[in-house]
């Protein structure tokens, strides 16, 4: 008995994950590891049993029989406790471990269980703020009003008078998931070493998982990640978050400011506020694009008690336990990518999945390409703003089982909170995509952003070999200017230096040649309707000839024509902002050689139609 609880007050010390250390604790002193491999084997061992009799007897391939023990497997994870449901979260968004219809069960798993009882909890809080509960707060509620796996929340008032809400840890839990995480982390080492179908790290899953179970166990971290979040949006009027009282919160006890909110899913009481819920989805959409592709600091788990419509119209983010981060180079990636789907580009989205850690270097990506096609290609047909998100998931979830991939953990953090978000948004509008809600985001980067790399990105979704695409920058500007945070000044300097940049080069060339085009047929045609004035013994043979060309067609400046077309439909355009930008334009030594190189080609032109007028031939 004095072993284990030796055991125990070292488990607890433990601030971060540690697996030497954790199996130093538990391997020499097998008492009350004996006894919980008893309480989780044994059920795990029993369901196994059952699936193994189900794969021998082919009953598996009845859907109602498979999903029935994917259903079993869920709820057994929740009644072995908090690391067994953690790790059934993080395998709900690995498609490269679990099959397809075990990936639908564990995406649905609840992170909750009963709370537990209130002396716990106010002892822990006296511990760790070492103070008593009345000498902190003028009141606090002794029955918590949430419980979850990791603590449970009070409400209270503090003795200065402010409203919060008083997470506590659950007793014992770091020692539980410990354990917890040494068994599993042994029984994931047996399978990788014994099962040959398994070609993930599936001990790399489980220490990031324990990584991450450290951090949220650590409520001065969350608290850090609640302060870093208000301070990324805080300039944002439209998203609140609850204020930390630092003088109250320790790595057991996270004290926060009480937000008075409606769940984003309870539509009545939402509109009963006054409030568009389709606004509130919207605004949730383009703050979590922000945090993924510019912040690169994510909330991984805006679950619907995560997100709470305000009175004021704001939307307020809680619980910052599960928070994540994207580096330039992923999120650059991830823009690419989805440049290379819109272009049907799918040997170069095989090698984005490379260069974004889902393949290894040395993959034969020629039977994935094709995989690719036939998931994506019939998606596309309706376009990338209706296409279905889940759908092309789970057909996505099955390529990646078929074939060598392996989920980069931020990655799989990322599905998890869009496929919660498009959850939430889906019960305010059945029609939400939620890839039609992210483009504009995605076209706003493409076309603002200096990266140099988005930049090359720009020119492959602009041209079509040496041609331009002029409706693809239609299509581009406009789903850009849908953007409440279109930088109009920033997108015109934007397409100038993409106009004068290397990678602008054919566009230039392409200007020029429209430039000498109309300004050639101008001529001709002033000097048509000069000849037609003459008297007739006067008027020159040539000048008189019917040509090809169409008076209307002759005058219309295509390419800038259209460029103006899209500029006017931008919201907040204004003639000013391209005449202000016209001192630039002198200056660019790229104008001057389009100048030049206009100039020389009118006089060609001129040219090559006096020689044949005075031929007599039609010009």
């Amino acid at each position: 008995m004095n072993q284990e609880l030796g055991d125990f007050i070292e488990a607890s010390g433990l601030m971060e994950y540690d697996p030497a250390a954790i199996t130093r604790i538990y391997a020499g002193h097998p008492n009350r590891l004996l006894k919980r491999l008893w309480q989780t084997l044994v059920p795990i061992g029993l369901l196994l049993l059952g699936i193994g009799f189900d794969w021998l007897f082919q009953l598996l391939k009845s859907p109602e029989r498979a999903r029935q023990r994917a259903g079993e497997c869920a709820e057994l994870l929740v009644d072995l406790g908090p690391a067994f449901i953690k790790a059934g979260q993080a395998l709900s968004t690995r498609p490269d471990i679990v099959p397809p219809v075990l990936l639908e069960e564990l995406a649905q798993l609840q992170d909750q269980l009963p709370g537990f009882s209130s002396e716990l909890a106010m002892a822990c809080i006296e511990e760790d703020l070492g103070a008593p509960v009345d000498t902190i707060f003028a009141t606090l509620e002794r029955e918590p009003i949430s419980a979850a796996s990791l603590g449970q929340v009070h409400r209270g008032v503090l003795k200065g008078g402010q409203r919060v809400a008083v997470k506590v840890q659950r007793p014992g839990l770091r020692e539980q998931i410990t354990l917890d995480l040494y068994i599993v982390r042994n029984i994931a080492a047996w399978l990788n070493s014994n099962i040959g179908l398994i070609r993930s790290d599936l001990v790399a899953l489980i220490d990031e998982l324990g990584r991450r179970v450290f951090e949220e166990m650590d409520y001065l971290n969350e608290a850090q990640n609640a302060e870093t979040f208000r301070d990324l949006h805080s300039h944002n009027p439209r998203i609140a978050v609850p204020r930390i009282y630092r003088e109250a919160t320790s790595r057991r006890v996270l004290t926060m400011e009480w937000i008075d909110g409606v769940k984003l899913t309870n539509l009545e009481a939402v509109r009963a506020m006054g409030i568009d819920p389709d606004d509130m989805v919207e605004v949730g959409v383009n703050c979590s694009l922000q945090q993924l592709l510019e912040h690169g600091f994510f909330h991984a788990d805006p679950h619907p008690g995560n997100l709470l419509a305000l009175q004021d119209g704001r939307l307020c983010y809680l619980d910052f336990g599960m928070m994540s981060e994207v580096s330039r180079e992923s999120r650059t990636g991830l823009i690419q990518a989805v440049v290379h789907l819109v272009n049907r580009n799918f040997s170069k989205l095989s090698k984005d999945f490379v260069t974004l850690g889902f393949l290894a270097e040395d993959v034969n990506l020629e039977p994935i390409v094709p995989a690719f096609e036939s998931v994506f290609s019939q998606a596309l047909e309706m376009g990338v703003n209706r296409m279905d998100f889940k759908s092309v998931t789970d057909d996505m979830s099955g390529v990646m089982y078929r074939f060598p991939f392996r989920v980069p953990p931020y990655y799989a953090l990322i599905i998890r909170s869009l496929v919660t978000l498009e959850g939430i948004a889906l019960s305010v509008d059945p029609e939400f995509k939620i890839l039609g809600a992210a483009y504009p985001y995605f076209a706003r980067r493409l076309m603002e952003d200096p990266d140099p790399q988005l930049r090359q990105s720009l020119k492959e979704m602009l041209f079509d070999g040496d041609a331009f695409r002029w409706a693809r920058l239609e299509n581009l500007m406009a789903s850009a200017a849908s953007q409440a945070q279109l930088d109009l000044d920033t997108l015109l300097d934007q397409v100038l230096d993409f106009l004068f940049s290397p990678n602008g080069g054919m566009l230039r060339n392409q200007l020029v040649e429209a430039v000498i085009d109309r300004i050639d047929s101008f001529g001709w045609l002033a000097m048509r309707r000069i000849g037609r004035q003459l008297p007739r013994p006067l008027q020159p043979p040539a000048l008189m000839m019917q040509s090809d060309w169409n008076d209307n067609e002759m005058l219309d400046l295509e390419p800038i024509r259209q460029l103006l077309s899209v500029l006017q439909q931008l919201p907040g355009f204004r003639p000013e902002l391209l005449l202000s930008r016209l001192p630039r334009l002198l200056r660019e030594p790229d104008a001057r050689r389009m100048g030049f190189k206009v100039a020389k080609g009118l006089a060609e032109r001129g040219v090559v139609r006096l020689v044949k007028v005075a031929a007599g031939v039609p010009a």
